[in-house]
């Protein structure tokens, strides 16, 4: 069903995929959206080690959540800064997840996983803490259910 990557020998391992997902903080959320247009929205992302899920958090309203909640296909893509070369080009590793996504209706779990996406942008436990009493009566968590992870070296030049 999924397609394989055409450039095998610049394949990443799943460790390799996963590690990328644990440690970078954003990337591009594709959706399919109104008229069935694609929907591509930078978001940052929290990639959970115990199910093997990626969650993101959100405002309760707008095109990402109307395109969620009209089709359950996404993908997701993932980068690192990667190394310059001596020229131009850039290299880095990317990944792209594909799956089914869901709006997330337990609150322990919104709140576990919103506390666990801060900390990947702070340490300050009382200020996540203010952020998640504030705004979790607005607060939209969804999480995408990986069906195939692929990743590669990015050698541009």
């Amino acid at each position: 069903m999924f397609r394989e990557i055409v450039r095998k020998k610049q394949a990443l391992t799943r460790e390799e995929c996963l590690d990328i997902l644990k440690r970078e903080k954003r990337g591009v959320l594709a959706l399919l959206g109104d008229e069935d247009y694609p929907y591509a929205v930078p978001h940052n992302h929290y990639y959970c080690e115990e199910d093997g899920k990626l969650y993101f958090h959100s405002g309760n309203s707008g095109h990402k959540i109307d395109a969620i909640k009209a089709h359950d296909k996404a993908s997701y893509c993932v980068y690192g800064e990667g190394e310059p070369s001596d020229t131009w080009a850039l290299n880095f590793k990317s990944v792209i997840v594909f799956g089914r996504i869901e709006v997330v209706e337990d609150r322990e779990t919104v709140v576990e996983m919103t506390r666990r996406l801060s900390r990947k942008f702070t340490s300050d436990e009382a200020y996540i803490q203010e952020e998640i009493d504030r705004h979790l009566h607005r607060t939209l968590l969804f999480s995408l259910t990986p069906e195939h992870i692929t990743g590669k070296r990015v050698n541009e030049s």
